[in-house]
């Protein structure tokens, strides 16, 4: 399938020659700023190329559905890949946001293979320690390894001044943060608030894997965050208690959809408050702040979110 690039758009499937076109950026002393994506691209990630085009003179965006952050019994093969439309996402955002978009082989991006058997590969990895094993890592214990290796990769590749994430993700997001001052990239992380569809749910690429159906009560997830976070603002700080409101919401819910007799089933993989300097988990009250986080299994479609008690990402 042939791709049309709209004019404005730069894009580029080879690292050497995508570096070309940075050198000629050093040297004409233009900034660029950078967006990391698996593609399907959303209003969140195009709000971070916006941010990113409102703090630097050029947008670089990463197109590559990372293999090294699946389990084999992950969803990396019905993945959505739709990059045409999202050229035409952003060519819509005006001339002179997006410069330039590198979709490189998995091939190129990982030279010595890539098995998603983690005991089988071979190579270079980066491991964030300490911020990589709870949360999403109980779950996916190996898929930081994946996103810190494949973030450094780019980050090399594009040597950008500014990169920009989301904070949908929010422990990613740590990881990152963490990767970057330990190995003394010369970047600056940008955070921006998660982006929210009108009811409430939070845009992801997953979403489109979502029935109508599904995606109802998949609210719940935003519903029990706002919730916790109601509770904090009328006064209540034990982690505990907020937890429970919380979980007992999702478990009515998940009593919702079992009485409707649907064909899937809606189940909580975990709902946290942990400490926002190093993800502790919070058993007693919440004295500086908390991440509260949920990961919620809609269907076969997991699905994360949060929301920052008196923190600032």
């Amino acid at each position: 399938m042939s791709i049309r690039v709209p004019p404005g758009i730069r894009l580029f499937n080879r690292i050497a020659e995508f570096r070309e076109w940075r050198r000629q950026l050093l040297l004409d002393r233009k900034t660029l700023g950078y967006v990391p994506t698996m593609g399907a691209l959303h209003q969140g990630h195009l709000l971070l190329v916006q941010e990113a085009r409102q703090k630097c003179d050029h947008v670089a965006l990463t197109i590559f559905v990372n293999p090294a952050q699946f389990a084999p019994t992950e969803d990396l093969s019905t993945y959505p890949r739709t990059l045409q439309d999202d050229l035409e996402k952003l060519a819509a955002l005006g001339s002179g946001v997006a410069s330039a978009v590198l979709v490189p082989s998995v091939q190129e991006i990982y030279p010595s293979g890539i098995e998603l058997d983690v005991s089988k590969q071979t190579g270079t990895f980066v491991e964030v320690k300490g911020l990589s094993h709870q949360l999403e890592g109980v779950t996916r214990p190996h898929f930081f390894r994946g996103v810190a290796t494949v973030v450094s990769k780019f980050l090399n590749i594009v040597q950008p001044e500014q990169v920009f994430f989301g904070q949908k993700d929010a422990q990613q997001c740590a990881v990152i943060s963490a990767m970057i001052r330990d190995l003394h990239f010369p970047v600056k992380m940008n955070i921006c608030p998660t982006v929210r569809e009108q009811d409430g749910l939070a845009m992801s690429s997953r979403n489109t894997y979502l029935s109508a159906e599904q995606r109802q009560h998949a609210l719940v997830l935003s519903k029990a965050l706002n919730l916790v976070a109601q509770q904090y603002r009328d006064g209540e700080r034990d982690a505990s208690r907020l937890i429970k409101s919380a979980t007992d919401l999702i478990q009515q819910e998940t009593a919702k959809v079992q009485a409707a007799n649907c064909d899937w089933e809606l189940k909580l993989d975990y709902f946290c408050i942990n400490a926002p300097t190093d993800l502790a988990p919070i058993d007693g009250d919440i004295r500086d702040g908390a991440i509260v986080s949920t990961a919620v299994f809609v269907g076969k479609t997991r699905l994360i979110d949060n929301v920052l008690l008196d923190v600032h990402m």
